[in-house]
């Protein structure tokens, strides 16, 4: 066939479909007919020394696209590496070599390393389609993961992107599995372990269903989207660093299957101990905290569950030569007072600077996770968490997380949203407990973590008691049109406060 037939033009759709490559084409365009394509093909686009898979949406308004044009997606146009006026070359993608593997665990069947390997280079070519992985997901929810797959998988998952190399020495880290809104620890507990001498390069998510990651919320203080050669020279300056791990390429593969994850939301231990281990063996960690929180609304819902989960994620760490240390601790209630990017940096800003306001129980646990590191780092007894209140007390631990931010690009205050609502209680007695998936839908509906200023701050906590009328919590945001979205559904539906009323 002659070029004309297999190339066409290529233009930019300015169309976010996050890391998926996708590709628009109209349904009259004559390299369709001649191809075959229709609706969801997994189409191969090749320009100069580039090739993507993308999937295929057909177009039918021929007022939105040409037939003799190809629209491309954010993320295939940025992939293909395409500029105005170029043309691709198009055809068939090949089926994935790790179809077969898939289709055998969906039967049951246990998959091997190579198994592994193979699929986790698919997902990364984007020569699976979303119904491809969510296969895959499906066939591994629950328990159907053994240990040998979970370290198998673990191990893909790592291999796939970055390992960074420290040198000789320590590397600590902490990870939370989350599940509990304004658990905003992480940075406390950075600034405090690099203040006590030791090496702690934190890379962090930016949220996927919840009100804020740990790097939405560094990111209305300092820049966090930090490359390689930047992340080593601030830890090497500063010792630590709160950088967002998306620009790093550790473990890329996990992003992709979390994308799939959360809408279908099947707890797995296995893929979350794959998920969290795969990317602190990536960064170069050797000592690494986990933090479970357990509590009848966070993700992990009692104790056995806990106890099952950290049997998991110390057999795998031990499997990858990390020395792991788990911490449960209390998931009943959200932590802190802010809900959202800034209002939970103002609660972390709070902490650090000793203000006689700041969230008491934001602090004790940042103070209990940073000793318990120091602990595992120093094999000498508990004596961490004295350690960890002297560098806070003594104003050390803001000292160097400004000292971080400075050296990440500039410290910045976190600002307010202009628009709030006051929910109030309706009747008078003690708060019982508090939805934290309730409480957090609020905070994403009123704009978090996109709108950064936007969220819930809370006015009360658990055991407090409440008259009529008094404020329970604010909803921040940023449009008054999010602001109507948060309250109407925080007034529609079940309450997100649960309060004993008076006899």
């Amino acid at each position: 066939m002659s070029d004309k037939i297999h190339s066409i033009p290529l233009v930019r759709a300015g169309i976010d479909t996050y890391r998926q490559p996708v590709v628009f084409m109209h349904k009259d365009c004559h390299l369709c007919r001649a191809e075959g394509f229709s609706s969801l093909t997994r189409v191969e686009i090749t320009l100069r020394e580039r090739t993507i898979i993308a999937s295929l949406n057909v177009v039918t308004d021929a007022d939105w696209l040409a037939p003799d044009i190809a629209a491309l997606s954010n993320s295939a146009w940025i992939s293909l590496g395409a500029r105005p006026g170029d043309k691709g070359f198009f055809g068939h993608a090949e089926p994935a070599k790790s179809a077969s593997a898939i289709r055998a665990k969906v039967y049951g069947k246990k998959l091997a390393q190579d198994d592994f390997r193979r699929i986790v280079e698919d997902v990364l070519a984007f020569r699976l389609s979303d119904l491809d992985l969510a296969a895959f997901i499906a066939s591994c929810a629950g328990d159907r993961l053994d240990l040998d797959e979970t370290i198998a998988l673990t191990r893909a998952m790592q291999d796939a992107g970055q390992t960074l190399d420290w040198g000789e020495g320590m590397v600590l880290d902490k990870h939370c599995v989350g599940g509990l809104p304004g658990n905003r620890t992480t940075p406390i507990v950075v600034a405090i372990v690099a203040a006590a001498g030791f090496r702690i390069p934190k890379t962090s998510s930016r949220a996927i269903t919840s009100p804020a990651g740990t790097a939405d919320s560094m990111e209305v203080m300092t820049p966090v989207a930090l490359k390689i050669a930047d992340l080593r020279r601030v830890v090497e300056a500063e010792g630590g660093c709160l950088a967002w791990g998306g620009e790093l390429d550790l473990s890329p593969a996990d992003d992709l299957l979390i994308r799939i994850e959360r809408p279908l939301d099947f707890d797995s231990d296995g893929q979350l101990v794959a998920s969290v281990l795969s990317k602190k063996a990536a960064a170069g960690s050797t000592h690494v905290l986990i933090d479970i929180p357990v509590g009848p609304t966070a993700k992990v819902r009692s104790p056995e569950a806990a106890e099952s989960l950290a049997a998991r994620m110390k057999a795998v760490a031990a499997a990858l030569g990390l020395k792991l240390r788990i911490h449960v601790s209390d998931g009943s209630a959200p932590v802190g007072r802010g809900i959202g990017p800034s209002l939970e940096a103002r609660d972390v800003l709070a902490v650090l600077r000793r203000q006689a306001d700041a969230p008491v129980d934001l602090r004790e646990r940042t103070l209990d996770l940073a000793g318990s590191l120091l602990d595992l780092a120093q094999g000498n007894g508990p004596i961490g968490r004295e350690q960890a209140e002297a560098l806070l007390v003594s104003g050390a631990a803001e000292a160097k997380f400004l000292a971080i931010c400075e050296a990440q690009g500039g410290f910045f205050e976190p600002r307010l949203a202009p628009f709030h609502a006051v929910e109030t209680a309706p009747v008078a007695g003690v708060i019982a407990e508090i939805d934290n998936r309730r409480i957090a839908r609020i905070a994403k509906l009123a704009g978090a973590p996109g709108r950064k200023s936007a969220g819930v701050l809370l006015q009360r906590r658990p055991g407090e008691r409440v008259d009529q009328g008094e404020p329970l919590y604010e909803i921040h945001a940023e449009t008054s049109g999010e602001l109507d979205w948060a309250r109407d559904y925080a007034r529609s539906s079940a309450p997100a406060f649960s309060i004993c009323e008076d006899p």
